[in-house]
């Protein structure tokens, strides 16, 4: 599902439809103690700080500001892929239960990573 240019408030409900995936997986996580239950954490932290930094981003008080709180949800979205790939590698989750998670977890990252460099790169 490779789309063009992002409206706000399309990338909003998006990133917050993907939090609450993350929350939903996290929950069935929780109920099996050790390893499934400590990713889990690290897991809803970073794939509910994705759409949290975004919503913040539309506030921002300068395009700096902007433009750190979109490399925020980037990051986050990178450490979200990474969390969901060692699930897959430890065989905690099976890949076919997880890849779509994946997938838009890792178009997501695309986004932020092309917000951001676009700020970069345009004028100030």
């Amino acid at each position: 599902m490779e789309s063009g240019p992002e409206k706000p408030e399309d990338l909003a409900k998006r990133t917050f439809a993907l939090a609450l995936r993350i929350v939903r997986l996290c929950q069935k996580l929780q109920q099996t103690p050790g390893v499934p239950r400590a990713i889990s954490y690290q897991l809803l932290k970073s794939g509910t700080s994705i759409g949290a930094n975004y919503e913040e981003s539309q506030a921002a008080q300068s395009r700096p500001d902007f433009v750190s709180k979109n490399c925020i949800a980037l990051k986050e979205a990178r450490e979200t892929h990474y969390w969901i790939r060692l699930l897959i590698a430890a065989e905690i989750l099976p890949q076919t239960l997880l890849a779509e998670l994946l997938d838009e977890v890792d178009q997501v990252a695309k986004i932020f990573g092309a917000i951001v460099s676009r700020c970069r790169s345009g004028p100030d």
